[in-house]
C-alpha cells in the first residue's frame, strides 16, 4: 500500500495543476499525473485505470478523474476536495470575467475595440480561405471552383447553418 499524500497538500496540489491549463482537461490531467507520480503518489497502472473510467463516464473527463483520483487517495473526502479543487477556482475566474465583460460593454471604446477585433477576426478568415482556394482557382477546374465558392457564398447569405452549407457542398462535389 502506497502512502497518500496530506489532504491539504493534495486540495493544493489539485487546485494549483488542475487550473494551470486552457481549454483541455487530458492536459490537466497529465500535469497532475506527473506531479503525482513524481512524489510517488500515482503509478502509471492506477493512472491508466483512472484515465479509462473517467473517459468512460459521461460528463467532463477532467472532473470524472478528479473524483476517481481523489476517492482512491482519500475516499469520499477526497473526492469532494479533488472536484471543488479542480472546478470552483476556474469558475471564479469565469464568473468575474463575465461580470467585467458585462460590465465594460457599455464603454464606447471597448464596443470599438470588439468592432476592430471582429474585422480582424474575419479578414485572417479570409485571408486562410483564399490561401486554400487560390491552387483551384488557377488549375483546370476554375469554372467548378468559382461556382462552389458563389454556392457556398449563396446558401450563406440566404441564412443557411454552417453544417448545411457544408452539407450542400459535399453533395455538390
Amino acid at each position: 500500500m502506497r502512502e497518500s499524500p496530506p489532504l491539504a497538500l493534495f486540495a493544493w496540489l489539485v487546485a494549483r495543476d488542475a487550473n494551470k491549463t486552457i481549454g483541455s482537461g487530458m492536459a490537466s490531467i497529465e500535469l497532475l499525473r506527473r506531479t503525482l507520480e513524481h512524489r510517488g503518489w500515482l503509478d502509471d497502472e492506477e493512472h491508466g485505470i483512472l484515465n479509462a473510467v473517467s473517459r468512460f463516464t459521461p460528463g467532463t473527463n477532467v472532473l470524472a478523474y478528479l473524483a476517481a483520483l481523489g476517492w482512491s487517495l482519500h475516499g469520499s473526502v477526497g473526492a469532494a476536495v479533488a472536484v471543488l479543487g479542480g472546478s470552483v477556482p476556474g469558475s471564479v475566474v469565469v464568473t468575474t470575467l463575465t461580470a467585467v465583460a458585462a460590465a465594460v460593454d457599455r464603454w464606447r471604446a471597448v464596443r470599438a475595440a470588439l468592432t476592430v477585433a471582429t474585422l480582424v477576426a474575419a479578414v485572417l478568415v479570409l485571408v486562410n480561405a483564399w490561401s486554400l482556394v487560390r491552387p483551384y482557382i488557377r488549375g483546370a477546374r476554375r469554372g467548378w471552383t468559382v461556382m462552389t465558392v458563389a454556392l457556398a457564398g449563396l446558401l450563406a447569405f440566404a441564412g443557411a447553418t454552417p453544417v448545411r452549407v457544408l452539407l450542400a457542398l459535399a453533395i455538390w462535389g
